[in-house]
Parts: structure tokens; C-alpha cells; sequence
């Protein structure tokens, strides 16, 4: 399976779509945060940056004064597996959200996935995360299951969420 990277830059509400590269993981992981992610960390980052498989796509805001001085707004992390992508990831930081970057980073991350030989999508998410749920619906997510206790800090249980991808999706 090749690997799906942006050929081109993406731009949304005033943000800028590209790679991930090294120098965002600092931001990637405060966003992490802040956002009640499973916390990856640094280096799982860094080592996943590394894989042809993963897409990692950031958010970097043209107005640094509306991000408090930083420059990544948003970030999505996925994994292309065989005939299916995994999203591990989506974070938006709390001044940037309401303006569609979530979304933006999901789908572009979707369509990489495709091109990159997916033909569904899977994700796990918070029972208890409406907001991130009803992202995942408008994109066409279904929940498929559920993994209890499966988030840390706090306990909590999982959705699983699936949507086929391709021409019938």
C-alpha cells in the first residue's frame, strides 16, 4: 500500500492545512491536553511520523494573536492498515473550534485514506464526547460497538464508530 500524503497545501477559515512535521509535536501534544486525548505523547508522535502508513495533517492559524502566539490550531492523526484507516486522533485547540477545522482535518484525512487504499474507517470515542460524536455522524460515522473502560484519566467507556469509504460510502 503506497503511502497517501497532501500534494498540496489545504486553507480553511483562515488556516493553513499541511503536513505534520517534528517541529509541530510540541503544540500537537499541548493540544492533546487540552482536549482530554489519550495521551500519546512526544515521542509516540514522533515515531508514528515516521511510518509511510500514518497521516498526519496539522492546522496552523495565519493570525498567531487568535492562537495566544502559537501556530497550530488543529491536528488529525491516522493510519492506513490493510484495506482500512484508523483515526487515533482529532484535536482542535479550544479558541480555534466553531469554525470547522475538525471537520476540515477529518475529511481531508479520510480522503487521503481512500487514495491511499482504505475502504472503510474506524475510531473509537469518548461515550460521553456529544460534540465529537456528532462530528463523526455528519461525516458518516455509525456506531458499530463499544469497549468499556477503555479511556484512562478519567475511566470511561468507548464508542466504536465505523463508515465505509469509496464510491458507495
Amino acid at each position: 500500500m503506497s503511502s497517501a500524503r497532501l500534494t498540496a497545501e489545504y486553507t480553511h477559515a483562515g488556516f493553513l492545512i499541511s503536513q505534520m512535521s517534528e517541529h509541530d509535536l510540541l503544540e500537537v501534544v499541548e493540544i492533546e491536553e487540552t482536549c482530554g486525548l489519550s495521551q500519546w505523547g512526544w515521542d509516540a508522535y514522533r515515531t508514528e511520523l515516521e511510518k509511510p502508513e500514518a497521516i498526519m495533517l496539522v492546522a496552523r492559524g495565519r493570525l498567531p494573536e487568535v492562537l495566544n502566539g502559537r501556530a497550530v490550531a488543529g491536528y488529525v492523526a491516522a493510519r492506513v492498515g490493510a484495506d482500512e484507516v484508523h483515526v487515533n486522533n482529532i484535536g482542535v485547540r479550544p479558541e480555534a473550534r466553531r469554525l470547522g477545522l475538525g471537520g476540515v482535518l477529518l475529511g481531508l484525512a479520510l480522503e487521503l485514506a481512500e487514495r491511499g487504499g482504505a475502504r472503510s474507517a474506524v475510531l473509537e470515542v469518548r461515550a460521553g464526547n456529544r460534540a465529537a460524536q456528532a462530528l463523526y455522524r455528519r461525516y458518516g460515522f455509525e456506531v458499530a460497538g463499544e469497549r468499556r473502560r477503555y479511556y484512562r484519566e478519567p475511566v470511561e467507556d468507548a464508542l466504536v464508530m465505523t463508515r465505509r469509504l469509496g464510491p458507495k460510502a
